[in-house]
């Protein structure tokens, strides 16, 4: 039987640093008015782990400090760029003018499932709705793509945070194949 050792502490910190790129991921997410200061949280921590460019938090989206948002994101408020802005449509605007591809992560009659984008170009902004209405219709006219993740069980949607999670990680692993096996060589 093979032996398995945990990593602990020092051990963890040590391989996310060696595999960590140069550079943060050319991914900016853009929160378009959550409602849940907790899924924020979890959000800015995923966009931690993932070693992401920032988060632009838009409308009604609650904005650090915050005891909701600290709760669920472990410390990483002050380690991820953020800013905030007013309206979501404008912040794409914005972002489109500076070379951005806007991506919305959305179910709707026109969007793709996210595992067939092809040739990506970088950097993304990725455009996460509020947990009951989704993102907001001028936003998905004004965005390049509208992706899904497809689903198979019974339910119509997952948790926006998890949503948020699933899709920055394909995006990382279909923008930058080579990180696939999350080891630098050494």
């Amino acid at each position: 039987m093979r032996r398995i050792k945990r990593l602990e502490g020092e051990e963890i910190l040590a391989r996310w640093k060696r595999n960590r790129p140069d550079k943060r991921f050319p991914i900016l997410l853009v929160l378009d008015n959550l409602r849940s200061a907790y899924n924020i949280g979890s959000i800015f921590r995923t966009a931690e782990c993932a070693y992401l460019e920032g988060i632009i938090l838009c409308g009604i989206t609650a904005v650090p400090p915050h005891p909701g948002i600290a709760k669920t994101a472990l410390g990483t408020m002050e380690k991820v760029p953020w800013h905030y802005e007013p309206s979501t449509l404008e912040a794409i605007e914005n972002l489109k003018k500076r070379g951005y591809t806007i991506i919305s992560l959305e179910l709707t009659d026109k969007s793709i499932p996210i595992q067939s984008l092809s040739e990506l170009s970088f950097p993304i902004a990725l455009v996460i709705g509020n947990e009951v209405t989704g993102v907001d219709e001028k936003v998905l006219e004004n965005s390049h793509f509208v992706v899904e993740i497809p689903l198979f069980g019974e339910k119509e949607s997952l948790n926006v945070a998890v949503a948020a999670a699933v899709a920055i990680f394909l995006l990382i692993n279909l923008g930058f194949p080579s990180r696939s096996t999350w080891q630098k060589e050494e």
